[in-house]
């Protein structure tokens, strides 16, 4: 029987069989940068808001504390949202005829809280505690990046779950002192290390194990 095939059809196929390999580790490669990416996480994507707040105007500019606004993020899991009487107690007195404030005047005219955009969204299925952030030495700025230079406030992380367990797997990398958690220009040392391995003790940061286990952010 003759033979059906040229010989060449080997190194076609051969070459044919390399090239699906690198195509298909090619795709999953762009899979996993567009996972990653801004086009998928929104970070770095400036949120409009139904009032143009700046927070670089009154955090950076004014220093204002961030407690002010977000009154519970020392005590409970949501840092919250200040209704317009917070924004009212300066506004009655200082820009109080803006055209730019008249939805905060009318909100509180009304009784009716504004409808703000949010920023930093996370699943439904994560659990995340402001509070013990906080308590424990985390930095705003370490998850929202220098908010008091943000007219408009945008995520600076992807929020995924390899950028959380980045800090649960290596906290010391991250822990500030407690007293610096609210500032925004604080810079970790050139021993951070050395400090921060210091402070999970103090702080009694758990053990790498049970922050990266399921249950601890997944309820």
């Amino acid at each position: 029987m003759g033979q059906i095939f040229r010989r060449s059809t080997n190194s076609i196929s051969k070459v044919s069989i390399f090239g699906a390999v690198f195509i298909i580790a090619a795709l999953l490669w762009l899979g996993a940068m567009l996972d990653r990416s801004s086009y998928n996480t929104q970070a770095f994507v400036p949120r409009e808001q139904p009032v143009q707040f700046s927070h670089k105007h009154h955090s950076g500019d004014e220093g204002i504390d961030c407690r002010y606004c977000h009154t519970s993020v020392e005590s409970e899991a949501f840092a919250g949202i200040p209704p317009t009487k917070t924004c009212m107690n300066c506004h009655s007195q200082i820009w109080s005829q803006s055209p730019y404030l008249e939805p905060v005047r009318e909100s509180f005219k009304n009784d009716q809280p504004i409808t703000w955009t949010r920023v930093h969204d996370l699943p439904d299925y994560v659990y995340f505690n402001h509070s013990i952030h906080v308590n424990k030495g985390v930095g705003c700025s370490t998850c929202h990046g220098r908010v008091d230079l943000m007219p408009l406030v945008y995520q600076t992380e992807s929020l995924q779950m390899e950028w959380c367990l980045a800090c649960h797997r290596e906290p010391e990398r991250f822990i500030r002192p407690r007293e610096e958690v609210f500032n925004m220009e604080w810079e970790p040392p050139a021993n951070q290390i050395e400090e921060g391995q210091r402070r999970v003790k103090e702080y009694n940061i758990l053990a790498p194990d049970v922050l990266t286990s399921c249950s601890t952010c997944h309820r």
